[in-house]
């Protein structure tokens, strides 16, 4: 395997890790670390971190090595604010302007869900979740959106996880689906709009309380970051 493979295999595996939080936000990953953990060189890592760091997971720390970039409760307000002004748009032009084939395969993606505490489980079902979600937007006929909206998608996949392992919720994200896609399938505009918002906000809801949990057990104010009051 050449040293290009190596990199490209280090990143995925680390990213993998971050997007699932198993390497926890605001913990420091010295390269040392990362070589004895995952079995790779010191420069496949190397070039893994700067990658990450380009794409805003990890960041550089003089004299200290890395930090896995903490979630705040801000960017989580952020995130989701600007995933309901896309979604409520993409539902309601997906309503207006899908053709009856996309409908009906919108109706075929909508079935899927996860295993309670099952990591792998999680990472499957957040594919499908972004690409049914992706899949309306394209019915939208607007590919900018579509892009837009996976690329954010894509940014909460991390947020995503703290949510699902706050309770098992997984039949009831089945059934939102569900009846997202059907509502889209009968073109009542106004149904699929409120269904998406109100999944929209449930879901911020889920990450908030897993959130506040999380930082409350480890005293941060944000998962990453000590209380400043804790270093006195």
């Amino acid at each position: 395997m050449n040293q290009i493979s190596l990199a490209e295999k280090a990143y995925a595996t680390i990213k993998k890790d971050i997007i699932t939080c198993v390497l926890d936000p605001g913990s420091q990953i010295a390269q040392s670390k990362l070589v004895q953990r995952y079995d790779f060189g010191i420069t496949p890592i190397r070039e893994a971190l700067k990658r990450l760091e380009q794409e805003g997971y990890v960041q550089s720390v003089p004299r200290f090595g890395y930090i896995i970039t903490p979630i705040n409760i801000k960017d989580i307000d952020d995130i989701y604010d600007l995933r309901l002004i896309l979604e409520k748009s993409s539902v309601r032009l997906a309503a207006q302007r899908a053709s009856d084939k996309q409908l009906a395969q919108l109706l075929e993606r909508a079935n899927f869900s996860y295993r309670f505490k099952d990591t792998e489980s999680y990472g499957i079902f957040l594919e499908l979740n972004n690409a049914f979600h992706v899949a309306i937007a394209l019915t939208s006929g607007n590919r900018k959106l579509a892009d837009t909206l996976a690329n954010l998608l894509n940014e909460m996949t991390r947020i995503f996880h703290l949510g699902l392992d706050l309770r098992d919720s997984a039949e009831e994200m089945r059934n939102e689906h569900l009846a997202l896609a059907e509502a889209i399938s009968m073109r009542n505009v106004d149904d699929a709009e409120q269904i998406v918002e109100d999944q929209i906000l449930s879901s911020r809801r889920r990450v908030l309380e897993m959130f506040v949990q999380r930082r409350d057990h480890k005293a941060m104010n944000e998962i990453g970051f000590p209380n400043v009051s804790d270093q006195n």
